[in-house]
């Protein structure tokens, strides 16, 4: 990079304070230094931040687009710069984004004379995908930006809750004559006086909340509305009727002033092109859209086409693809239509590389915020020689903590080693670019990321940081020292006498670094390693999975069955009483378990102390505010009752329950979904056992844990005999849909023990058959050829006297056995040796039960067949035996999911199911982010996967509403990919079915663990899955 001009005017605010060359650029990739400076004449760029603040860069007309974006993420010290862009307004009056292909001089006519703005480009749909503080707080200024403007429209409470999040981010806690005070002398909103009163009193519930935290709650709020990111350009329609136009992360946005009309989704669109003023929507062929093929926009002028076509096309790239889109080779004679094309990083691939990559933490300063920042959450206490000079510039006085002082939050860094510090002055190639190596691997996290060197233990009582001054924020006050140098010096520098922008000053180490890592510090990642954080990340992950659960109930079933007149009240009534509090409650409780995962996870200052390096007091507090609910958890046997009811009174009713387990959202039956609070509880439990088996009992999280773990086992123990029987009645519930040809199988006293496929001998030969065994009979079916593939029942084998004996040797058929019963007997053969056992032994256990008990009657077939219903209206599931066969073996089919298909996919893998299988899958359920790669591709694809119901169900993301496909497990193995594999990469286990091939990665040892336990419970024999899963969880 060129030098300087010594020209004060010239020079950047981190060379100001002595930086080295400053590193670390998000639009670079790893390994990469900032791109060299063209020759040629330089002109003085000036660009305005978010925090409205100037600044100055010193760079060649030649130079690209990129390269002046680079300075300015760099100057920030931004290492997810790819969500933003350069904003300016071109000689024809319009405002564009900066590109970063073509050189500046051929987009800035007058550079001297033009300002370009700082903003966000592109707005993810979720703000917990900015991984970095620093980003958030940029976003959350955009947002400030748009409410003042009247660009983001919301109603009044929305605005005032958002204006209440950006007052306690600036003047810290409520306090009623400041904050009105505040309020009067500085306009948020259009039209802000008729909103004081609402606005204090939704500021007083802010009570403790950090900066950093009001960021994430006003983006939160902010994300959620309508306008949230749009940028809307005019046009009109082929009537002629007046519209706006916009991008988004979903796809191009109709509007008709501020409302939406209309949305074009990114996968139903085939084609954007512009002609003249015209701008044209190729859709996709829909048989079911009254849509035409290509949608006709008139905007103002072609110019104004091109800008909207090419935000559209960079919209598209960043969110949808992968990776970057190669450049097109030139035409040799003549070219047709435009070369432009999306230059820089994916939003996929800056995730992945801020999360894979190591970078030490540079707190930064927050312009307007008044609130101090508290030393407890510094990096590292300050010597007691180090002191922040006060407002007469006295280094020996302390500050005063009072929030009505007008302090800056100053950026606090980690005081470094002097060793260190000579190191990287004398040797710059010892110095990072502020990016690690990549390993390929997530095998290597070892700290969390921003953790320092323990400091001695007599600096614990100093109040400050050392290297952090507060600079005040009064007019006059410009004498503060900043590494040395007066605060006068710094304002000297930028444009118009002004102090530069703190986003762009980021105070500086001893050793005049920037995200860099010393040689002898140990190697880190972006995430902590401790296992207490993956074993809350799990808490975190099977939250969201739950949450969704619960709205499947809530929101899904009310909508579909809820809804219509046939459905009773009384059904309505018990569902919505018991599931809408439920769903309340948990949606609560997940907003705070994010919020402590996001400070756990180092996106805010607070993790250096380890204050939020816990998740026990979230886990009591709420677990504490659940026992009130426990009485909705009682009332899940009630709902199925009433959903059986209303089935059997209704047969619209029940038409309309099929027809719902039919849509994908029902991913798994019905009634499993009614059961899953039960399920949650054993989950809580089984999530603190782990914690307080892991922590010491003088770890600060311990007593909070165990506490908690009291109150949930006292809980769990209470509804453990009801959790008992509702699983048994749920599942003859369901096994009575798969069924044609019983009467009567749900009923008290009867208990489900076992169902899977047996052949059974006959004068044709061995015939596969479906055999289900209670605790008083056995059923045999065969599949029918029914629209509904439900099993048709040939016989029964009641229990009572019964006798069972190997065959094998007498019939000469391999793993045979002989039912012998009062009035027949049967010869089955199971498909392998372990099969025959666990099926031998079930029925002989069942027997004996059998012999004591008073058992319910075992006559179960009826006359006709066909339940006493019209076969056409009982057969509404319709699926074909090659249909079900490819949906649950390939995951590249995303065919509709049934409720009802354990009992199918027995059928064709030719396996067996106990209830004890579906116990242990109960409490084994689990959800997280893995890495999926098939037999012969080169790639890893990242997917959101649950397992749960003996399936891995696969979302693009945990915000989906339905998996794209299912894998059933039952049958699969899992092992780990040997040498041969060429699997070079750690965590990585593989499932195996046939000629299927796996192979998923986890990003950690605690995840690769716990994927393994869940996944065997559905693969290994339930005799022997406990032991197995004690053995060899740690095995690896």
């Amino acid at each position: 990079m060129a030098e300087p001009d010594p020209e004060p005017v010239a020079s950047r605010a981190g060379q100001r304070l002595g930086a080295p060359e400053t590193v670390g650029i998000s639009t670079l990739d790893p390994g990469h230094r900032p791109p060299t400076m063209p020759p040629g004449r330089h002109v003085t760029i000036r660009v305005r931040m978010l925090d409205d603040t100037e600044e100055l860069f010193d760079i060649s007309q030649r130079a690209s687009g990129k390269v002046l974006f680079d300075l300015v993420c760099s100057h920030m010290n931004l290492i997810e710069g790819d969500y933003f862009g350069l904003e300016f307004q071109n000689h024809q009056k319009m405002v564009v984004w900066l590109d970063h292909i073509k050189p500046i001089i051929k987009q800035l006519r007058r550079p001297k004379h033009t300002i370009l703005r700082f903003a966000v480009k592109f707005f993810p749909p979720d703000h917990a995908q900015l991984l970095e503080e620093l980003t958030r707080y940029l976003f959350a200024l955009q947002v400030k930006q748009d409410l003042s403007c009247g660009r983001l429209t919301c109603n009044d409470s929305s605005a005032a809750l958002m204006v209440s999040h950006i007052m306690q981010s600036e003047i810290g806690d409520f306090e009623e004559s400041q904050c009105r005070s505040h309020l009067l002398n500085n306009n948020y909103i259009p039209d802000q006086v008729p909103l004081i009163d609402k606005i204090m009193e939704f500021h007083s519930k802010n009570l403790g909340q950090t900066p950093a935290e009001s960021d994430y709650q006003l983006l939160e709020v902010a994300r959620r509305l309508e306008m949230y990111g749009i940028r809307l350009h005019p046009a009109k329609d082929r009537e002629g009727s007046r519209l706006s136009l916009a991008v988004a992360h979903t796809g191009v946005l109709v509007f008709q002033g501020h409302t939406r009309i209309n949305a074009f989704n990114w996968s139903k669109v085939r084609k954007l092109s512009f002609k003249r003023k015209r701008f044209l929507i190729k859709l996709r062929p829909d048989l079911n859209s009254s849509y035409q093929d290509t949608l006709e926009f008139l905007m103002a002028s072609r110019d104004c086409c091109k800008v909207f076509w090419k935000i559209c096309v960079e919209y598209h790239a960043f969110f949808r693809l992968f990776e970057e889109p190669k450049p097109k080779p030139k035409p040799v004679l003549f070219t047709r239509g435009s070369s432009f094309r999306f230059s820089g990083r994916t939003q996929k691939q800056v995730i992945d590389y801020v999360r894979e990559s190591e970078f030490k933490k540079i707190p930064f300063e927050r312009k307007h915020s008044r609130v101090q920042h508290n030393s407890r959450l510094s990096p590292l206490p300050s010597p007691r020689h180090h002191e922040v000079p006060t407002e007469s510039g006295a280094p020996g006085d302390r500050v005063d903590s009072s929030p009505r002082r007008h302090w800056k939050e100053s950026a606090l860094v980690s005081s470094e080693d002097p060793s260190a510090s000579r190191i990287a002055r004398a040797s710059p190639s010892h110095q990072r670019n502020g990016h690690e190596d990549r390993t390929g691997s997530v095998s290597r996290m070892e700290e969390t990321r921003g953790s320092t060197r323990p400091a001695h233990p007599e600096h614990l009582a100093t109040g400050v940081v050392s290297n952090s001054p507060y600079l005040s924020a009064s007019s006059g006050q410009l004498h503060g020292m900043v590494n040395g140098q007066k605060s006068m010096e710094l304002g000297s520098h930028s444009p118009d006498g002004r102090q530069p922008s703190p986003l762009t000053s980021p105070l500086l180490n001893d050793a005049c670094s920037v995200r860099t890592d010393d040689e002898d510090e140990v190697r880190r990642k972006r995430f902590p390693t401790d296992r207490a954080y993956f074993i809350a990340k799990e808490l975190l992950t099977t939250e969201r999975t739950y949450v969704k659960d619960l709205e499947v109930v809530t929101v899904s079933f009310q909508n579909a069955v809820g809804q219509d007149e046939a459905t009773p009240d009384s059904l309505k009534n018990t569902v919505l009483s018991t599931f809408e509090p439920l769903h309340s409650f948990h949606t609560g409780f997940l907003r705070e378990v994010e919020q402590r995962l996001a400070l756990w996870e180092g996106r805010s200052n607070a993790h250096i102390k380890g204050d939020y390096q816990r998740i026990g007091d979230v886990l009591l507090k709420n677990l504490q505010s659940l026992k009130p609910l426990t009485a909705n958890l009682h009332k899940q046997s009630e709902v199925l009752v009433e959903l059986e009811k209303a089935c059997r009174a209704s047969r619209k009713v029940e038409g309309l329950c099929r027809e719902f387990e039919l849509q994908k959202v029902c991913y798994v039956p019905l009634n499993v979904f009614i059961l899953r609070p039960l399920h949650r509880l054993i989950h809580y439990k089984q999530i603190l056992e782990r914690l307080c088996k892991h922590y010491p009992a003088t770890h600060v999280d311990f007593r909070d844990c165990r506490a908690a773990l009291a109150d949930v086992s006292e809980v769990v123990e209470q509804l453990q005999e009801n959790i008992i029987k509702m699983e048994n009645f749920q599942k003859l519930l369901e096994l009575k849909k798969d069924l044609i040809g019983v009467d009567n199988l749900v009923v008290p006293g009867r208990e489900f023990i076992r169902f899977g496929c047996l052949s059974k001998l006959s004068g044709k030969g061995l015939q596969q058959r479906m055999f289900f065994l209670f605790n008083d009979v056995i059923l045999y079916t065969s599949r029918g050829m029914t629209a509904t593939n439900q099993f048709k029942v040939h016989g029964q084998l009641p229990l009572h006297g019964m006798t069972i004996r190997e065959s094998e040797d007498e019939w000469g058929v391999p793993h045979a056995f002989t039912l012998v019963g009062q009035q027949q007997s049967v010869v089955v053969a199971a498909s392998s040796f372990t099969e025959m056992e666990k099926w031998m032994e079930d029925i002989k256990t069942a027997i004996e039960t059998a012999k004591t008990s008073n058992g319910p009657t075992s006559d179960l077939l009826t006359s006709n067949l066909t339940d006493s219903k019209c076969p056409d209206e009982s057969s509404v599931e319709a699926e074909s035996e090659d249909d079900m066969t490819a949906s649950h073996t390939s995951l590249e089919r995303p065919t509709p999911h049934r409720g009802n298909t354990m009992v199918h996919v027995c059928w064709h893998r030719n396996t067996s199911v106990s209830m004890v299988d579906f116990s242990v899958a109960v409490e084994n359920q689990l959800s997280g982010n893995l890495l999926r790669k098939f037999k012969n591709s080169n790639g890893w694809q990242k997917l959101w996967v649950v397992f749960t119901n003996f399936s891995l169900f696969f979302y693009k993301s945990h915000q989906d509403d339905y998996p794209l496909a299912s894998l059933p497990l039952l049958g699969y193995s899992v092992t780990i990919p040997s040498e041969t594999e060429n699997i070079h990469k750690d965590y990585v286990f593989k499932l195996h079915f046939k000629s299927h091939v796996y192979y998923f990665r986890s990003e950690s040892e605690y995840t690769f663990e716990r994927w393994m336990e869940v996944i065997r419970s559905a693969t290994v024999p339930s005799s022997r899955a406990r032991v197995l899963n004690n053995k060899e969880s740690h095995a690896h």
